[in-house]
């Protein structure tokens, strides 16, 4: 790959300060003060409404998408630990975790490229892991502070630039409307303890919402293979937590949101040693995780369909494990939406991201990457069935260029229970400071990163229909697509474990995704989703090999939920089949988690968790080096005063 020299990076960076020009010369010419003043106030009834899929509110059966919503209820009636054990539960998506507690990360239909926000504010970082995946759920706030999380599934770099391949989650977090404050506290099997404390309310035009956490556990204990239950060396885990959430309203239109979440994460690694000898797991030694994410929002036209903000963020991730690294991405965001017509709602955005990696012990110092971006896209009700969203974004970024990833989508709306979309997207992923710059020498063999990679470019198209039979009964079908060209990842250069950072000849994924839910009484009700995906890749040599390890052909999701006074209980399972038996030593799992809940009275509620009650031996990553926690017991309560 040819390097790209200074006059090329002055011409594309003049090329993108031309682009943004225009756009923003456009948007105040065309759409300027006198249309926003000519809005209509945000008062129709959409249905269900989605914020994620088009940057602004929108029905969610109007989107051009395949959304799925967890609910605040849904949160409290599951007494979900973490926002991945929620995900985990949604048909298509599947939790993987190259270390119990520490890096968490999420993949949607078989893609691990998938952006992540906390109330629309991106938290991936520019630094990278050993996988594709940019962002971990471990830095997202407590679970207690969310309202409800968005999964846009589908390629969305259009609107959201690099990583949204797979899709998009977006946790949207709590704004209080009252004084209240909660104590939740549980404890566990394997000496496992749980505190959380929150207070929340408004005063005046101030809000607020503060929630801290202490998590601990001493071990865990999994079962092998071999069909008998191990307690896991050097697995202790510690969280210690805290978000805070302060809004102040200027004007009924106007306001200023603080956010700044903190995590602290502390314990011992493991890892399976197989060479010279096997030996099994073995202590890897301590790791630390320290995340300070903070942002400063002005939110104006709230009053309106089309809201507007102007952010600052700074988000800074240091980490202790054989040695410090750390990287900070700091950036302002911008975007504003215009009513061009009854029919025609603009929104455009520019975003300015600056980030700085080191990590010393493997290698680099110092690496800096800038990205500037601009966005524009136009949702049309070109009839009252028919909508169409066209979009475009460009990037522009220090090393790997101009990147424009244009996208359509259409709806149909038969009736008013009935949507059918279609949709087709660019996509792009910029290799990460690790893809380019990680060394890392040891006995087991050697990983080395490549600074001449090219960047990760595709296309993506989605096809899905969703009927609603009746109030209690809705069926949802969908076909996804995607190829990736130049696709990333280690490349074993010799037959010594000896692995280079290469890009692939190309990459597909399809699949298919079915879902029924229905609510049979008022006490009961029931869902089933199935996912089918085939990955495959051009390069049918060892560099393909880890898309065969890391698929999972068939996923399964079932949901028994009960209903009745003070009393709720929800049975669960997650069902894998068509694994790589010498990846994962398994070719099927069946996980199956149960909870039930009793509320005392208004105060109080007390709850009981089992998870993975049959005790199943499966893998939470790549393979069987990665396995998946064991029989887990929880008892707790919540006390809101």
């Amino acid at each position: 790959m040819r390097k790209r020299s200074r006059e090329d990076i002055t011409m594309s960076t003049k090329k993108l300060q031309e682009t943004i020009a225009l756009t923003l010369t456009l948007s105040t010419l065309c759409f300027g003060t006198a249309l926003a003043a000519e809005q209509d106030k945000y008062t129709e009834d959409l249905g269900e409404v989605v914020v994620t899929a088009e940057r602004i509110p929108a029905a969610a059966k109007n989107v051009p998408a395949d959304v799925t919503v967890i609910t605040a209820e849904d949160i409290k009636d599951n007494h979900y630990r973490s926002t991945a054990e929620a995900l985990s539960h949604i048909n298509g998506v599947v939790m993987t975790n190259g270390g119990d507690g520490y890096d968490e990360t999420v993949c949607i239909q078989g893609e691990e490229r998938v952006v992540v926000l906390v109330d629309g504010e991106r938290i991936n970082d520019d630094q990278g892991s050993m996988s594709r995946a940019t962002a971990t759920l471990s830095r997202v706030p407590q679970i207690d502070n969310v309202e409800r999380i968005e999964i846009v599934k589908g390629g969305s770099s259009a609107l959201y630039g690099s990583d949204a391949i797979g899709g998009v989650v977006n946790i949207i977090t709590k704004t209080p409307t009252k004084n209240k404050t909660t104590l939740d506290m549980n404890t566990g099997s394997w000496h496992t303890h749980n505190y959380v404390l929150s207070n929340e309310g408004r005063e005046g035009k101030t809000s607020w919402q503060l929630v801290g956490g202490l998590n601990k556990r001493s071990y865990f204990s999994y079962k092998g293979t071999d069909g008998d239950s191990h307690r896991m060396p050097s697995s202790d885990y510690s969280n210690n937590n805290l978000s805070v959430k302060v809004k102040q309203e200027l004007t009924p239109a106007q306001s200023l949101t603080l956010r700044f979440n903190h995590q602290l994460i502390n314990g011992n690694q493991y890892y399976y040693q197989d060479y010279p000898v096997p030996v099994g797991f073995v202590a890897s030694g301590k790791q630390q995780n320290n995340f300070n994410d903070g942002s400063l929002t002005w939110k104006f036209k709230e009053d309106t369909k089309l809201p507007g903000f102007l952010r600052y963020f700074d988000h800074n991730k240091s980490a202790d494990f054989s040695g410090k690294f750390s990287t900070r991405l700091q950036g302002i965001d911008y975007q504003n939406g215009w009513k061009l017509d009854a029919n025609n709602k603009l929104v455009a955005g520019l975003e300015y991201h600056h980030s700085n990696s080191s990590n010393k012990p493997s290698g680099y110092e110092d690496k800096k990457i800038i990205n500037k971006a601009a966005y524009v896209q136009d949702t049309m009700r070109l009839n009252p069935k028919w909508f169409f969203v066209p979009g475009v974004r460009v990037d522009n970024h220090t090393s790997f260029g101009t990147h424009w990833t244009p996208k359509a989508g259409l709806t149909y709306r038969a009736d008013k229970a009935t949507k059918m979309f279609a949709s087709w997207g660019r996509v792009y992923k910029a290799p990460t400071a690790d893809d380019m710059f990680y060394v890392s020498y040891g006995t087991w063999g050697s990983f080395k990163g490549n600074p001449n990679l090219k960047a990760e470019t595709g296309h993506t198209e989605s096809l899905g229909i969703s009927h609603d039979f009746d109030a209690k009964s809705t069926l949802s079908a969908s076909y996804f697509h995607s190829v990736l060209n130049d696709a990333i990842t280690w490349y074993p250069v010799d037959g010594m474990n000896n692995n280079e950072m290469t890009n692939v000849d190309h990459e597909k994924r399809q699949g298919i995704e079915l879902s029924w839910q229905q609510k049979l009484t008022p006490a009961w009700s029931y869902d089933i989703g199935y996912t089918y995906t085939d990955t495959s890749a051009t390069d049918t040599s060892a560099k393909s090999s880890y898309l065969r390890h890391n698929s999972m052909p068939n996923a399964y999701r079932l949901g028994l939920h009960y209903q009745q006074g003070a009393w709720k209980a929800n049975l669960m399972s997650r069902v894998g089949t068509g694994l790589d038996k010498a990846s994962y030593g398994n070719r099927h799992f069946a996980v199956w988690d149960f909870n039930t809940s009793y509320e005392a009275s208004k105060q109080l509620t007390v709850y009981l968790k089992a998870l993975n009650f049959t005790n199943q031996a499966y893998s939470v990553y790549s393979s069987y080096r990665y396995p998946a926690a064991g029989r887990f017991f929880q008892l707790g309560m919540t006390y809101q005063f």
